[in-house]
């Protein structure tokens, strides 16, 4: 009779382990679901390809503080591969460009977190949203609650968790990487077609 209830207890404090120390890669939207959802179904999307590369990839990284990934102390994600593109998807109507979105990944606390960020033609985050990301507990960075302290956001603001934008408690680094994603996609954006 013992041994009948020990294994259910082994069992189970072996789940509780498990799942206490396993990461989780979730996928809650595509990039073409989530440009649905920004833009419609009526504009056209025109993709535009730009290289890093040179004096662009330079002025990027200058306005990042040196840097195009934050793999900040105390985060377990894998390197997120330096990127030698990026990728505009411009919103058209009638010929006229009415709103841009980029994707963007950053290393989290556990794993790569993939952004998709869109901006009005000056340059001025319009929305943010969580494409994918990997966590071991719960998805406080994909709620909109926070993710909304980035509308309004453009290159004349720190865009930094500590000083305009407020950091979920427990999630810290994946918050700060959400604020460099953010930077970076305005960055990217006002180097490549001038923004303001």
């Amino acid at each position: 009779m013992n041994k009948t209830l020990k294994n259910p207890v082994l069992i189970g404090f072996g789940l509780i382990f498990l799942f206490s120390t396993t990461c989780f890669a979730f996928q809650l939207m595509s990039t073409e679901d989530a440009l649905k959802q920004i833009f419609g179904t009526k504009p056209d999307i025109v993709e535009e390809t730009k290289e890093l590369e040179g004096k662009e990839l330079d002025q990027i990284k200058e306005r990042l503080g040196g840097k195009l990934h934050d793999l900040q102390e105390g985060s377990e994600s894998a390197r997120v591969e330096a990127e030698d593109e990026v990728t505009f998807y411009f919103a058209e109507q009638d010929g006229k460009r009415y709103g841009v979105a980029t994707v963007v990944a950053e290393p989290g606390k556990w794993g790569p977190v993939t952004f998709i960020i869109a901006m009005d033609p000056k340059g001025t985050v319009r929305t943010v949203k969580v494409l994918s990301y990997e966590e071991k507990r719960g998805r406080p960075i994909a709620r909109s609650s926070f993710l909304n302290q980035f509308k309004g956001k453009s290159s004349d603001d720190p865009v930094k968790v500590g000083q305009d934008i407020s950091g979920i408690s427990g999630a810290t680094i994946s918050s700060r990487s959400a604020a460099f994603a953010v930077r970076k996609a305005i960055a990217m954006y006002d180097v490549f077609y001038g923004g303001k």
